[in-house]
């Protein structure tokens, strides 16, 4: 099975799923923040996959720059958005180790940064993080250093504190570190670390 070809299967088994929570969080905490904001508020969601978390972006009247190394995704994205969303939606098919990441309100990286080796993955990291100004949010989902992804050298399993250290500029609202063993969405067994959070740049 080629790459493209797990990439398929997933976006297939995927599509219909709801988003996920952290993004919600995030979606809710920016409504807190100020309910009657005078434009439609700017997400990059990158490593959209099959695009749950961008169409619940665009469900909440965001406009969305969703971004995918696989053309697969954004096919699916695009076909499984309506078609009075889609004029608030941009799509991108872009490696996300070198892809510009433009400023923004939020970016959210729901399993899909785990997928770069370690150097490309902090360099990604550091302009996520740039690219927010101050009361911005990033909402990620990462594997941790003990996950069963971990020795694979094109992965990335950060360790939580470094994760959290890296986030000195910003108010930490929402962290889960948590262990579990259970199945990948294709229902290969895997231990998972995951790392979720979302946080707001207040400096």
């Amino acid at each position: 099975m080629t790459d493209s070809d797990y990439w398929a299967r997933y976006y297939a088994v995927t599509v219909d799923r709801p988003p996920w929570d952290t993004v919600k969080l995030a979606i809710g905490l920016f409504a807190a923040d100020n309910a009657d904001h005078p434009r439609p508020r700017f997400a990059v969601d990158l490593g959209c996959g099959a695009g749950r978390d961008t169409r619940e972006l665009l469900r909440a009247g965001w406009r969305v720059l969703a971004v995918d190394r696989e053309r697969g995704a954004i096919e699916t994205l695009e076909a499984a958005t309506p078609p009075e969303m889609r004029a608030a939606l941009e799509t991108c098919v872009a490696d996300l180790a070198t892809v510009d990441v433009p400023a923004c309100d939020l970016v959210n990286a729901s399993l899909s940064l785990p997928f770069l080796a370690a150097d490309q993955f902090w360099r990604t990291w550091n302009r996520v993080l740039a690219a927010l100004q101050v009361d911005g949010r990033v909402a990620a989902m990462l594997f941790g250093d003990r996950d069963g992804s971990s020795t694979d050298p094109s992965m990335t399993c950060s360790p939580p504190q470094r994760v959290r250290a890296s986030l000195s500029s910003f108010e930490i609202e929402h962290w889960i570190d948590r262990e579990e063993d259970t199945q990948t969405a294709l229902g290969e067994p895997h231990h998972f670390h995951m790392v979720e959070l979302v946080a707001r740049r207040v400096k």
